[in-house]
């Protein structure tokens, strides 16, 4: 009798660490198309092509799946802008104008804002979800802006005036115009990105400076 033939290893095998970004991506798709409340895991697995069984390895409920998109793909760079600002408070300026080009950046990242759109869409009946996101990509691109204008103001380079006011004046728009472009399907204007950020900060950043 001939031994038995050998079983052959498949040549290509997806791993284990990169199962999550695939149920994320799998999920942003879904969540858009149909929307966070109806969206199924069961979809949401087979556009991974996984198991739903495999999908709950890694997130336990469609809420942790969220949860999952707003850590991946904007917590991080609220986090950077937070650590940028306190890198930079020799030159608020300059800084506050890296800022506000990254955040516009971030907002004309259609894929990208998608994920505050959605946090918008069920903020209402899921709380916990709003307080996340507030905590961990609001709270935290507020605090850069803050914490920089608060420095200019003690280097007599900004007016006196409240940091968390100037603050919310600053990025506000900037997250208004991509609701009204992405969410709404607005008419983005004329002005590209770089207008868009040179023309912001100069109305803002003059409203800031002190009388010389």
């Amino acid at each position: 009798m001939s031994e038995p033939a050998r079983q052959q290893k498949p040549k290509w095998r997806r791993r284990a660490e990169s199962r999550p970004d695939e149920i994320l991506d799998a999920a942003l798709t879904i969540f858009e198309r149909d929307g966070f409340d109806a969206a199924r895991v069961e979809d949401i697995a087979k556009a991974a092509n996984l198991s739903k069984a495999g999908v709950y390895l890694y997130f336990e409920t469609k809420d942790a799946i969220l949860r999952g998109l707003i850590e991946r793909e904007v917590a991080p760079v609220a986090r950077n802008f937070r650590a940028m600002a306190e890198a930079g408070v020799e030159d608020p300026v300059a800084s506050l104008r890296m800022i506000v080009a990254g955040f516009t950046e971030l907002a004309g990242d259609k894929r990208k804002f998608a994920v505050p759109r959605l946090v918008l869409s069920v903020a209402s009946r899921y709380p916990d979800l709003a307080v996340y996101y507030r905590e961990n990509v609001v709270e935290q691109g507020l605090g850069a802006v803050k914490g920089l204008v608060a420095a200019g103001m003690e280097q007599g380079v900004f007016r006196p005036c409240d940091p968390g006011a100037a603050a919310r004046a600053l990025l506000g728009p900037i997250f208004i115009h991509g609701f009204y472009t992405h969410f709404l399907h607005g008419d983005p204007g004329p002005l590209g990105a770089a207008e868009r950020v040179e023309a912001h900060t100069d109305i803002l950043l003059n409203g800031l400076m002190a009388p010389q």
